[in-house]
Formats: C-alpha cells, sequence, structure tokens
C-alpha cells in the first residue's frame, strides 16, 4: 500500500528465519577453500550442524567467547527451505527451497580441529554464531544462484572474494543429499559452505578479536555486518 512504512534506519533487522527446527552446514564445499588448506575434494557432502540459538541478526553484534583465542569468519550462500521433504530427488530439490539469504559460520578454530574430540559441533555454535541475513531473497528473483560473488571482509580489508559457481555440490545436491537422512521442513537453514580466504589457513594465521567489524556480502542476495564484542 505505500502506508505505514518504518524507516529502516528506526528499526533493528531480526534475522529472517529466528527459530528453524533446523540449522544444517556444508564443510569443503569449494574448490578454492580444499585448495588453500591441501585437502582433497570430498566425493560426497561433509554435513556438521548448528543449533538454532546460535543464529543472530544481519546487523547484531558477535560475542567473542571467553573460551577461545581462535575466532574466525566463513561467508556462506544460504538456502532456506519452504516445503517439507524426504528422500527429495536432485531434479526436484529447488521445488523445496523458498529463497537465499547471506549467513557467517562464525567459527571456533581451536575447540572445531583440536578440542571436543575434534568433532565440529562447539566449535561451530558458540551463540551469536551464525549472523543472518538481511533478508530470504526468492529464489524466482535470484538469476543463477551458482553465479553469484560471494565476499567477506573484515575492517574493510577484503579477506575472501570468490563465487558460487566454485561450489563442489551445488544446492540440489545439498537438498537431496541432506534429505536421505532427515526431513527437511519449512524453515530450515541449509549453510552451504565457505570458500577460501578463512583467517585459519592464513599464513600467518588472522583471528578476530573484540572491537573488529566483519562484513558478508553475496550478489543479489544484500550485505550482513557484525561487530565482535
Amino acid at each position: 500500500s505505500g502506508q505505514h512504512r518504518v524507516p529502516r534506519a528506526g528499526a533493528r533487522l531480526l534475522a529472517p528465519v529466528g527459530d528453524p527446527e533446523k540449522v544444517i552446514c556444508v564443510g569443503l564445499n569449494y574448490h578454492d577453500h580444499c585448495q588453500e588448506q591441501a585437502v582433497k575434494v570430498p566425493k560426497e557432502p561433509l554435513i556438521f550442524s548448528k543449533f538454532p540459538s546460535a543464529i543472530t541478526g544481519p546487523f547484531d553484534d558477535i560475542v567473542h567467547p571467553q573460551d577461545t583465542s581462535e575466532l574466525d569468519w566463513e561467508v556462506e550462500l544460504a538456502a532456506v527451505i519452504g516445503k517439507r521433504g524426504r528422500h527429495i530427488e536432485e531434479a526436484a530439490a529447488l521445488e523445496h527451497v523458498l529463497g537465499f539469504t547471506v549467513a557467517n559460520d562464525v567459527s571456533a578454530r581451536d575447540w572445531q580441529m583440536r578440542r571436543n574430540g575434534r568433532q565440529w559441533l562447539l566449535g561451530k555454535t558458540f551463540d551469536t554464531f551464525c549472523p543472518l541475513g538481511p533478508a530470504i531473497v526468492t529464489k524466482e528473483a535470484v538469476a543463477d544462484v551458482h553465479n553469484l560473488w560471494i565476499r567477506c571482509s573484515v575492517n574493510g580489508q577484503c579477506m575472501q572474494d570468490s563465487n558460487t559457481r566454485h561450489l563442489i555440490f551445488g544446492v540440489p545436491a545439498l537438498v537431496a543429499w541432506v534429505s536421505r537422512f532427515v526431513t527437511l521442513v519449512p524453515g530450515d537453514v541449509l549453510l552451504t559452505g565457505t570458500p577460501a580466504g578463512v583467517g585459519v589457513f592464513r599464513k600467518p594465521p588472522v583471528f578476530l578479536k573484540r572491537g573488529d567489524e566483519v562484513q558478508c556480502e553475496i550478489e543479489e542476495l544484500g550485505t550482513i555486518c557484525n561487530r565482535v564484542v
């Protein structure tokens, strides 16, 4: 109607999905990310998860836990499920996707790689470790989700600069794969992996500190920006 609008500057924008049943993540899913750590390209998707309580808004703070000294960034394309399904065929997988948004798979590398039996969960799921937004862009509004530039900068310095065409497993393949094991339901969030440029594999490694500002941006989907506190 054009009426009753609230100026963006006068509103706090929340995560477009606040309390999904599942937050499903994919590791080692960009060719350049595999190259930067000298590992083989996976033959099957590597799946892990975050708890929904990790989700925070697109412009909210990332809380630096006292328990880690190795806080890292990971810009990711996230798909939001819109239709329930199990054992979904890859050819029909996009019918189950509502749209896409920007995510930051914030990671405590010490907990991910060395502690907790080297299981990834704890290092990935501290509160505020999943900034999400700024909105869900419906799949019909995205020309080609597998050809979008994807970037992350820290304090204005570009750290990740890639394209979703470098995904090893695309969105349909991931939806089909995950649905072999669990029922996907509307609101589930699927983070599809991060490209090269994370802090832990830089020489020397670079980690986030309190006061840093992390900006994640994906073409056609928008930008999220979070301060580390």
